[in-house]
């Protein structure tokens, strides 16, 4: 069976030292508790899947369709769902909570979270181009110079590596250690650092 997401909150990072006193750079996170909102089967829905919600919030943010869904797993509004496709569901069930129970310190995760936005930024910065010469008479220091052909194909082609809006897109990070879990808090402390600003919402999953 495919390990579940869990739904967690960035807090944020420090460092903390080992037995040989070398600094290392942790992410604290906050998981769960996740609800079980919905199980998806073969028979009604063509496929496996459950879907988890994460994050109370309160009722006047909720429609009442959005209301009347999670009332059917007797969950309170929460502000995040997310499905996520399963062998079988045959183990769980509506209303079911998921903590930190399954993770273990040493282990590694996959962190998925929306990165930092950095706004519109030039081509150097955005994909790491090399500048132009910065001897005397050259005009081409930070412009990205020739973008296409000719007459022939006559215009750029899509996909073309130029300025833009960087950041805020979903990044992942693979094999992230657990450095430690503290469970009556509902948080883990992962080495390195995972995507986005504190505060962020953020998915992992087991390898």
């Amino acid at each position: 069976m495919v390990s579940i997401s869990l739904l967690g909150t960035k807090i944020g990072m420090t460092q903390i030292f080992d037995d040989e006193g070398r600094a290392i750079p942790v992410t604290v996170i906050k998981l769960g508790p996740c609800i079980i909102t919905q199980i998806k089967n073969i028979e009604s829905d063509g496929y496996n899947a459950i879907q988890i919600g994460h994050r109370e919030t309160k009722h006047q943010k909720l429609t009442k369709a959005e209301l009347g869904h999670l009332n059917k797993a007797t969950a309170p509004p929460l502000k995040y769902l997310y499905e996520q496709k399963i062998n079988s569901p045959k183990n769980l069930k509506l209303g079911q909570i998921i903590t930190i129970d399954q993770l273990k310190i040493g282990g590694l995760i996959n962190v998925s979270a929306i990165s930092i936005g950095k706004g519109f930024t030039g081509y150097q910065k955005r994909h790491h181009f090399s500048r132009g010469p910065m001897s005397h008479g050259s005009k081409n220091h930070r412009q990205p110079g020739s973008i296409g052909a000719g007459t022939t194909p006559g215009r750029v082609f899509p996909g073309k590596k130029m300025a833009g809006r960087m950041g805020r897109k979903k990044v992942t990070i693979k094999n992230l250690k657990i450095i430690d879990i503290y469970k009556d808090n509902h948080i883990i402390v992962i080495k390195g650092s995972v995507p986005g600003k504190s505060g962020n919402l953020i998915r992992i999953t087991q390898n």
